[in-house]
């Protein structure tokens, strides 16, 4: 299983130990909207709230150093569906930072080849 393949199971399932073995002590969270960037413990933190769920996951790229992938995600406070954008940069075969770009999904939205 790729590294992402992982992060996403994990993080699906709100399994902070798996996550925690993904994520590198050095770990940094950028997302998209905010301003705040997270480390580790913030990470794992909200990844147990199971505050946000994911459909579609696709590894659009990986190899050692670097991943992309694509996931919809839902949150649980029911704000705006998002198609989010993934750049995963890897450390000793860990994630090692992470940064986002989304865009927000209108209610009808269907994922391609969902059909």
């Amino acid at each position: 299983m790729s590294i992402i393949e992982a992060y996403n199971e994990a993080w699906d399932n709100a399994d902070v130990d798996a996550l925690a073995a993904i994520l590198h002590d050095e770990f940094v969270f950028n997302p998209h909207v905010g301003g705040v960037t997270m480390g580790k413990s913030d990470a794992l933190g909200f990844a147990a709230a199971a505050s946000t769920t994911s459909e579609g996951n696709r590894v659009l790229f990986e190899n050692n150093d670097v991943g992309v992938s694509h996931s919809v995600v839902h949150f649980a406070n029911g704000s705006t569906s998002e198609a989010v954008l993934f750049f995963m940069k890897f450390k000793d075969g860990q994630i090692v930072s992470i940064e986002t770009g989304a865009t927000p999904l209108s209610d009808d939205y269907r994922i391609v080849g969902s059909d």
